[in-house]
C-alpha cells in the first residue's frame, strides 16, 4: 500500500478529481431530482485550498460547473452548506437580511475526541479498533432512533476520514426543518451533558424514556467486550475510582463498600459483577455508568444550525489522506476505518492499471462520464461508491412512490 505523505496532496488531488471522484452520483444527490426552482444553484459550497485558504459562498449553475471548478482549484477539503434564498455567490449583492439559509439536510457530527474522558486506549485525534466501537454504537443508537422514533427514511452515514462519523438525513420534509425543530431533535438524542468539570454526565429520571431503554439494549450487547475487556475501565485503582465517582451521593456507603471489595478482585469483569450485585436495588446506577461510557456524544451546534457547513462525502482528509466514504449499515460491525483507502493508495492503484488514454478529454457535461466510471472501478473506492449509489436509488424509489401530498414528518419531543 502506498504510504500517504501530506506534502504529496498537490500532486495527487488533480488526478483524484479528474479520474476518481464520483461526480456523477454526487451531482445526482445534490440535485434531489430538481425538487424546486434553482435548488442546486442556491446551495453553498466552501473550499479549503492550499495554505489553508478558506473560500465560502461558492455556488454553481450545474453539477458539471461544480466539477470543473473543483478540478481547476483542487481543494484540500470540500464543505457543503445550506440552500439559501439567493445564490450564495451573490450574497454581497443581496439586501442585508434578505439572504437567508432556507433548507439543508439534518446533519450529525460525532467526534472521538469528545470521548476522551472515557477512553483508556487513545487520546485526542488518535483512534484504534478498541475505541472505534464507540462510533459503531453511536451509529446503531442514533440510526435506530431516526428510523423508529422519527420515521426518517434516508440517512447517509459517512466516515470523516480521521476520527469520527457524520450523518446526512436527506428526507424532503426534514430538509425543510427550522432551527427550532433541529434543536428539539438533537436534544431528544442527547443524554451525556456537561463539560470537562462535570464528573457525572448522565442522570436518569423516572420513568425511563423508551428511547433510553432502546439505547441501553444496544449498549448492553457490547458493554462487556468493549468497556470491561477492551477498555478495562475497572482494571486499576485510578480507573475504577473514576467509575465509583459516578455512584450517587445518597448511596455513598455503596461506593465505600465497592472500594474495599474491588481491591480483592483481579479484573474489570469481576469488579463489575460486584458493582451489579451491590446496586441490584438501584439499576439506574449501573445504567448511568454504562451510558456515560458508551452513549453517543453529538456536536449540538452542527445539527441545529441550518447554515452550518459539514465536510462533504468523498472529500480527502488532508492529515490522513483517507477518503470520507459512506458506511454500509448492513456491514457496520465489520467497517474498518484503517482499511479505508487513502488518496495515494487510489492513485497508485490507477497507475498500476496503466495510463492508457488517461489524458483523453472526457465527455464534457456528462454527469456519468464513462471514462471516469471505468477509472474509479479500477480502485478500492468502488465498494464505497456502490453504497452511495444504493442510497441514491432508495431515495429515487421513494420519490416515485410518495404521493404529491405526502405529509411532513411530525414529531412530539
Amino acid at each position: 500500500m502506498a504510504e500517504f505523505d501530506p506534502g504529496s496532496l498537490p500532486d495527487l488531488l488533480p488526478l483524484y478529481y479528474r479520474r476518481i471522484f464520483p461526480f456523477g452520483p454526487y451531482g445526482r444527490w445534490l440535485l434531489y431530482g430538481d425538487v424546486s426552482k434553482n435548488y442546486f444553484q442556491r446551495r453553498e459550497f466552501s473550499f479549503t485550498l492550499h495554505d489553508d485558504i478558506y473560500v465560502r459562498y461558492q455556488s454553481f449553475n450545474t453539477p458539471q460547473e461544480l466539477e470543473k471548478e473543483i478540478q481547476k482549484t483542487c481543494p484540500y477539503k470540500i464543505d457543503i452548506g445550506a440552500v439559501y434564498s439567493h445564490r450564495p455567490i451573490q450574497h454581497n449583492t443581496v439586501h442585508m437580511g434578505a439572504f437567508q439559509a432556507q433548507e439543508k439536510e439534518l446533519v450529525f457530527d460525532i467526534d472521538m475526541t469528545d470521548y476522551d474522558d472515557v477512553r483508556q486506549c487513545c487520546r485526542s485525534a488518535e483512534i484504534c479498533p478498541k475505541c472505534w466501537t464507540l462510533m459503531t454504537l453511536a451509529i446503531r443508537i442514533i440510526d435506530r432512533a431516526l428510523v423508529e422514533d422519527f420515521g426518517i427514511k434516508h440517512r447517509l452515514w459517512v466516515y470523516s476520514g480521521r476520527r469520527g462519523v457524520h450523518c446526512w438525513v436527506c428526507d424532503d420534509s426534514v430538509r425543510k426543518w427550522s432551527t427550532t425543530l433541529r434543536s428539539a431533535a438533537v436534544e431528544y438524542l442527547t443524554l451525556v451533558k456537561g463539560g470537562e468539570e462535570t464528573i457525572k454526565k448522565v442522570i436518569l429520571s423516572d420513568p425511563i424514556h423508551p428511547f433510553i431503554r432502546e439505547s441501553l439494549n444496544v449498549v448492553k450487547e457490547h458493554f462487556e467486550e468493549y468497556a470491561l475487556v477492551g477498555q478495562d475501565i475497572l482494571g486499576n485503582k485510578e480507573s475504577y475510582d473514576k467509575v465509583l465517582a459516578l455512584v450517587p451521593e445518597h448511596i455513598l456507603w455503596v461506593r465505600e463498600t465497592l472500594q474495599k471489595e474491588f481491591s480483592k478482585k483481579r479484573n474489570s469483569i469481576q469488579r463489575w459483577e460486584i458493582l451489579k450485585n451491590k446496586t441490584e436495588k438501584s439499576s439506574k446506577v449501573q445504567w448511568e455508568i454504562m451510558l456515560q461510557y458508551c452513549f453517543p456524544r453529538l456536536d449540538i451546534n452542527v445539527s441545529k444550525g441550518i447554515n452550518h457547513l459539514l465536510k462533504s462525502p468523498f472529500s480527502v482528509h488532508p492529515k490522513t489522506g483517507r477518503i470520507s466514504v459512506p458506511i454500509d449499515l448492513q456491514k457496520l460491525d465489520s467497517f474498518d476505518p484503517f482499511a479505508v483507502p487513502t488518496i495515494s493508495q487510489l492513485c497508485h492503484e490507477l497507475d498500476k492499471t496503466g495510463n492508457d488514454r488517461g489524458d483523453e478529454e472526457q465527455n464534457e457535461g456528462d454527469l456519468e462520464s464513462p471514462r471516469r466510471n471505468r477509472d474509479c472501478k479500477k480502485t478500492s473506492l468502488v465498494p464505497y461508491v456502490k453504497v452511495f449509489e444504493r442510497f441514491l436509488e432508495e431515495m429515487d424509489r421513494s420519490q416515485k412512490e410518495e404521493s404529491p401530498k405526502s405529509s411532513d414528518v411530525q414529531m412530539d419531543f
